[in-house]
């Protein structure tokens, strides 16, 4: 993996959980937080093997398996067995393979909960020796309250347990400074020590444009990405079986006059239709795109994420599924499309933290527009302590694609229109609905 030096959350949080000490580890995103808590936990499987030994929890599937990846690469040498326990699989797997009794379990809250109500009692929560709740910001709310009581009721009570964020909320304020219990002392605290949440080798701007040709400085923001990531733009892995398919593809491409796709860029939206409409707008103009959003199933989420890791694809459209924790080697470039809504300032720093990281560069652009937007700017900036610089593009060069863009974006909207978008998911909610109220 590379590593030659501990970060600094590294080095602050791994010799207190090596002491069994509990701990609340703050750091900003890109910082090596799984590393942390991972090494400590497998140090000591390594003296006492068994399972279920760990548990991990996470507010999203995908980041989920990124780290069962992590603890599969790491635990090799223990022969450590992981389990992924999420939504949008066969429950019956799951339940097959916590009967195996893993070491470690990497779970979303509501899928554990829902096994441990379907069990027989052929597996149990009951000699769990650590707990890390990771991106402890988002799963310490409401939403996720009822599912994680059920299971902290589940597990012992002197177990350890480490929480790990991006983002100090008041919630796990609120716990580092609570009376412990009988036995125990209070957790060890690491915080950040700079007063921005964002890194220093990110340059945040935004881009201020009238809403109906939003679109076009997208397209000509892709085609003409900012100069001091050009050099990321990468090349696809050749097709099997052809040595010359790059060199093909692109003659082609010079044929074609298709666009030469930008540097690894996510852009995040706020809702799954306006993930799919702008994937579609941008496969229409020809540059490779793929999406991530909770319409899809859990098998096609994969996929996307896939084809985007591998450099086959160098554009995913997401919602904030993919904007916890997911390390996603060498993205340049983070566009929001929507931004976070008020009180939601601490999305934003999470989205821009897909790049620039591990002291890598990167670049975020923020689209805004009218004074709504420019309140926005505004509080973003009052949170992370930095200014967002204005980035201005050449508005005479953006139009030459208004036709370009503006037949692609009808193909688009009459493409979203066919496929019956959220059908599928309206149904779903339909007949959770029917069940909840039966």
């Amino acid at each position: 993996m590379s590593i030659k030096k501990p970060t600094e959350i590294q080095a602050a949080c791994v010799p207190h959980m090596l002491r069994g000490e509990d701990v609340i580890g703050n750091a900003k995103t890109g910082s090596g937080k799984t590393i942390a808590f991972a090494l400590p936990i497998l140090h000591q499987l390594s003296l006492d093997p068994y399972g279920i030994f760990a548990l991990v929890l996470t507010p999203t599937r995908e980041l989920a398996f990124q780290i069962a990846d992590q603890f599969a690469v790491l635990g090799q040498p223990l022969n450590a067995r992981t389990a992924v326990v999420v939504g949008g699989m066969d429950m019956m797997a799951q339940a097959a393979e916590l009967r195996m009794r893993p070491h470690v379990v990497v779970a979303t809250p509501g899928r554990l909960v829902d096994l441990i109500r379907s069990g027989s009692g052929e597996w149990s929560l009951g000699r769990v020796r650590f707990l890390v709740l990771d991106e402890a910001d988002r799963l310490l709310t409401p939403t996720f309250a009822s599912d994680l009581a059920e299971l902290f009721g589940a597990m012992p009570s002197e177990r350890q347990t480490g929480l790990f964020t991006a983002t100090l909320t008041p919630a796990i304020e609120a716990l580092a400074e609570a009376k412990p219990r009988p036995g125990k002392k209070k957790p060890f605290v690491h915080r950040v020590l700079s007063d921005t949440e964002t890194v220093e080798t990110l340059k945040q701007q935004y881009l201020l444009c009238p809403p109906h040709v939003r679109e076009l400085y997208l397209y000509y923001l892709l085609c003409n990405p900012p100069e001091s990531i050009l050099h990321l733009r990468r090349e696809p892995p050749p097709a099997k079986g052809s040595k010359h398919s790059s060199r093909k593809s692109k003659k082609a491409s010079e044929e074609e006059d298709t666009p030469i796709p930008p540097p690894p860029t996510i852009i995040f939206v706020t809702h799954p239709r306006t993930a799919a409409r702008l994937t579609l707008l941008l496969q229409q103009l020809s540059l490779p795109t793929t999406s991530l959003h909770s319409h899809l199933t859990q098998r096609q989420r994969l996929n996307s994420l896939g084809l985007f890791r591998s450099r086959t694809i160098p554009i995913l459209v997401a919602t904030d599924v993919a904007s916890r924790g997911l390390d996603i080697e060498d993205v340049a470039l983070v566009i929001n499309w929507d931004m976070p809504g008020e009180g939601h300032e601490e999305e934003y720093v999470h989205r821009v933290g897909r790049t620039a990281r591990a002291g890598r560069g990167g670049v975020a652009i923020s689209f805004v527009g009218g004074e709504e937007g420019g309140q926005a700017v505004r509080r973003i900036e009052a949170r992370i302590k930095t200014h967002l610089t204005e980035l201005v593009l050449p508005e005479e060069k953006v139009l030459e694609h208004l036709n370009l863009v503006s037949t692609a974006k009808r193909l688009a909207n009459m493409e979203l229109h066919d496929s019956k978008f959220g059908e599928r998911e309206a149904i779903r909610r339909q007949k959770r609905a029917r069940v909840e109220k039966a």
